[in-house]
């Protein structure tokens, strides 16, 4: 399928979308249980439920939209699809609130390995998009891992020690906030290793 480009809010409400509407469904069913075949299920299983069918046909329609999805979105989809179907197979959200650590931590650990063999793995998976030198590649990845791992850790702390509404909120706003600003600041700083279009 040829690539093609698509208007940039359309991939930011593709992109954002699902998160979104899995806090909404949190919020809406959060203090109710349901009944599907004898078993019951609080509200954040079932939201939970709900997030991975959403996540998927937003992933597909990118995919139809554009003719392309990038390598940590079918990572994210797969990791997503396990976690979601373990906490419903044992209706057990520790399993849900874990993925975020588990997703965090291997890209931590795919961009340290990258590291440890003098290589820049996000500069292999982001080059075309921003064109940079080596150097800044090697030190944007030294801080994006350290990055990751610190969200893992995060996470870790947040879902063992917090209500299960905080863990929602954390995760649908503060986690993705905290990596955008991350991203843009270091962009900002490493601005003179980009490499400008003739």
């Amino acid at each position: 399928m040829a690539e093609r480009e698509i208007h940039g809010g359309v991939k930011q409400v593709l992109e954002l979308g699902p998160p979104l509407l899995f806090f909404a469904a949190y919020l809406h069913v959060r203090d109710k249980t349901y009944s599907f075949g004898g078993t019951e299920y609080d509200g954040f299983i079932v939201a939970a439920a709900g997030f991975v069918p959403v996540l998927l046909a937003s992933i597909g329609l990118l995919w139809w939209l554009t003719g392309r999805i990038s390598r940590m979105q079918v990572f994210t989809a797969v990791m997503v699809v396990l976690f979601g179907g373990l906490t419903v197979w044992f209706n057990d959200e520790t399993f849900f609130k874990m993925k975020t650590t588990i997703v965090y931590g291997v890209f931590a650990v795919l961009l340290g390995i990258g590291l440890l063999q003098g290589r820049s793995y996000l500069a292999w998976v982001m080059s075309e998009f921003l064109p940079m030198q080596q150097e800044g590649w090697m030190i944007l990845t030294r801080r994006l891992t350290a990055m990751f791992a610190a969200l893992a850790v995060g996470n870790e702390i947040v879902w063992r020690t917090m209500s299960t509404d905080a863990w929602v909120k954390i995760e649908t706003f503060a986690f993705p906030a905290a990596l955008f600003v991350f991203l843009w600041a270091q962009i900002v700083v490493l601005q003179k290793y980009v490499i400008e279009d003739e």
